[in-house]
């Protein structure tokens, strides 16, 4: 393998919504470069890249994943990230540590996808490039998708290549820069050609709009450029390159990445428009104190690696994909864990390409390299020297906001249940799972219905887990309106000792949140204190299941205030019972109502799904309490019943084409409206008749 300089490095990322190309172009990139054999192609399961037997199955990118290829002069490092919206954290984590970004377009029938705001977002301040994608396909207007693309992100998207040919019939490219054409064959092969006499004004008219753009970033040049001067091609570069750098300039380049069409010219503006490792801008972490400091990409500087990137297997044990942003770090060396505040002992470090691994003896600044087995190290944790300790904050966490309940088919699936959700939580921290002490639930929460089916196929193709998948109950409650007066009697005679227990108690209803409060006003000893204690648990056992529909019991004052006992037959249990009964009949005399937990939302929408998702918030029986404008977005405050929400994650993302957003928390319970009630009631007495 060559040696390059850190100059001639490029650390990129793909970004775009699912299905744009992401990874046929990565493949493409790879196979034109000699790094692979064979072009990988992710409709018949042959990529080198997505090769997890889910992200087979599902033809899409699950997670992101790594590669490398060599041109002449530059050494080229490539995050491929997935697009759909379930797997965004990977793509967040890979652009954290990339100095230039690829965005995808996918060009049909003229028009850019909406979505493509939102992954120009993740993009956040690193230079970018475009990569208009499919245009071999019929329907499809390059001049049209630059348009939609610059109306869309509301930046000048400018054009450097073009295609020669129609639609599905077009196999070469002209690059205004160098004002050249290049062919593509089936393998990769790139010709020089003469630009079509029929095409040299359209070529010269694009060039002359980077003219332009590159005048406008300096005054001198823009003085020569209005006097008719030419501008030098070498200082033209070098403009473009810092005009891309400071956000002034959007290169946007046109191919077909399954056609190979378009990729050379792509990789070309790679290298010459995206910056190197050592001219990214610094890096924001945090010292041994605590304090703001800033990490320099430095070749000798101090040593700092960020894990961006966790893989766990069974067999082969976890493996720890970092970047290093200062210093060098060796193979077979000790490193510092900072984040955990722990030494961790490096085996050897390789680079990849797919699960394909390429030893190096040091990862210096730019690199993107792999360890195996580290022993405390996760995804977002820094490496450095003990000496001088930093921790990068990590890519934030999307909120889990879609839950399923998960039953283990077997006594040995629920043996290997936790332990294996704990793997695969090594390398996918964005899913929660626990047990829900007030459904006696398993519960298994991700950012979607996709994510979750995932996981649940992981268990089951790796780890040997079979589960099944239901709706989570909602965890309703049970309270009062009304008071109420009750005499219970427990009476039994057996033929020896009986038992003997009589309670009388008063039943009102406290504010919402007080729970439960037991009041003893028993005078004169009409029941030994011995046995007070065992009235209060028959009533609190009795709260377990309420009268209406056999959910806990909230919010409620029993007051104890008179009652009988018997020298002989009386106990403990008699007055459980009684005070059970007792509290039983007292709660259908008290007006008994349901509650149910209420949803504080925030739900960030896209300017044009305003209206629907207010109407959609309105249909669920939510209250609005808020709107707040953010930048081309507004953020809604909104209070909603969780029985309204358990499925709303691809709901919202079908009204807002994929660009909404929200995190939930509970916020309170209130009652559940007179006809929502009776239904309740009536699913619930189903459920007892079949379990009898």
């Amino acid at each position: 393998m060559a040696e390059f300089s850190r100059g001639s490095i490029r650390n990129i990322t793909l970004i775009a919504p699912h299905g744009a190309g992401k990874t046929s172009l990565a493949e493409a990139m790879l196979f034109m470069h000699g790094a692979t054999d064979k072009l990988g192609k992710v409709d018949d399961g042959s990529s080198t890249l997505d090769y997890e037997s889910e992200e087979k199955n599902r033809n899409m990118s699950i997670n992101s994943h790594v590669a490398f290829f060599e041109t002449k002069n530059h050494f080229i490092n490539v995050v491929d990230t997935p697009g759909f919206l379930n797997f965004l954290y990977e793509t967040d984590s890979a652009t954290k540590i990339a100095d230039g970004a690829v965005i995808l377009v996918e060009a049909i029938q003229g028009e850019a996808p909406v979505q493509v705001r939102k992954y120009w977002d993740m993009a956040g301040d690193i230079p970018r490039l475009i990569f208009v994608n499919k245009l071999d396909r019929e329907n499809t207007s390059l001049e049209d998708t630059v348009n939609s693309i610059s109306n869309e992100l509301g930046v000048k998207a400018l054009l450097f290549t073009l295609p020669m040919g129609d639609e599905g019939n077009f196999n070469a490219v002209i690059d205004f820069v160098k004002m050249k054409a290049y062919t593509y064959d089936s393998d990769g092969n790139t010709q020089g050609i003469p630009i079509p006499e029929d095409m040299i004004e359209k070529a010269k008219a694009g060039r002359e709009k980077i003219v332009e753009a590159v005048a406008e970033l300096d005054d001198e040049l823009l003085v020569k450029y209005l006097d008719g001067q030419e501008i030098d091609e070498d200082l033209m570069i070098k403009m473009l390159h810092q005009g891309i750098l400071d956000a002034k300039i959007y290169p946007v380049f046109a191919g077909s990445a399954t056609n190979l069409l378009g990729i050379k010219a792509l990789v070309v503006g790679i290298c010459r428009y995206l910056p190197s490792p050592i001219e990214r801008n610094s890096i924001s972490a945090k010292n041994g104190e605590g304090e703001e400091i800033q990490i320099n990409p430095e070749e000798k500087g101090n040593p700092a690696g960020y894990i961006f990137k966790t893989i766990s297997d069974p067999y082969a044990g976890k493996m720890s994909i970092f970047r290093v942003f200062s210093g060098s770090i060796k193979s077979d060396s000790t490193v510092y864990n900072s984040t955990k505040g722990v030494k961790e002992k490096l085996g050897h470090l390789h680079r990849l390409i797919g699960k394909k691994e390429y030893p190096v003896d040091v990862a210096e600044c730019g690199d993107i390299v792999a360890v195996n087995k580290l022993k405390d190290a996760r995804t977002g944790d820094t490496l450095c020297e003990e000496s001088n300790p930093r921790i990068i904050p990590p890519a934030e966490l999307p909120s889990a906001v879609l839950s399923f309940a998960i039953e283990p088919k077997s006594r040995n699936d629920e043996d290997k249940l936790n332990p294996s959700l704990a793997k695969i939580h090594e390398e996918d921290p964005t899913f929660q799972y626990h047990m829900d002490e007030e459904t006696n639930e398993f519960l298994l929460s991700g950012t979607g219905q996709s994510h979750v089916e995932v996981l649940v196929n992981k268990l089951k193709e790796i780890y040997g887990v079979n589960v099944d998948l239901h709706t989570p109950r909602v965890p309703y409650k049970e309270t009062i309106r009304g008071k109420s007066t009750t005499e219970a009697k427990y009476v039994k005679q057996t033929g020896g000792k009986g038992q003997y227990g009589v309670v009388s108690i008063n039943i009102e209803p406290l504010p919402r949140g007080q729970n439960f409060e037991f009041v003893n006003k028993i005078v004169g000893g009409a029941i030994p204190k011995n046995y007070i204690p065992s009235v209060e648990k028959g009533i609190i056992d009795a709260m377990k299941s309420g009268e209406l529909a056999g959910y806990p019991v909230v919010d409620v004052k029993v007051t104890l205030f008179d009652g009988k006992f018997h020298p002989v037959d009386s106990s403990d249990m008699a007055f459980q019972i009684a005070g059970s009964m007792a509290f039983k009949q007292g709660m259908k005399d008290a007006k008994p109502l349901l509650l149910e937990p209420v949803m504080k939302m925030e739900i960030t929408i896209p300017e044009d799904s305003m209206g629907d998702v207010i109407g959609d918030v309105n249909s669920r029986r939510g209250k609005v309490s808020g709107v707040d404008s953010l930048a081309g977005s507004h953020l809604i405050n909104a209070l909603i019943p969780m029985s309204e929400v358990l499925t709303y994650a691809p709901e919202l993302r079908s009204i807002t084409s994929g660009r909404g957003t929200f995190t939930m928390d509970f916020s309170h319970y209130e009652e559940v409206p007179h006809q929502q009630a009776g239904k309740i009631i009536a699913e619930s007495s189903k459920g007892t008749e079949s379990e009898e």
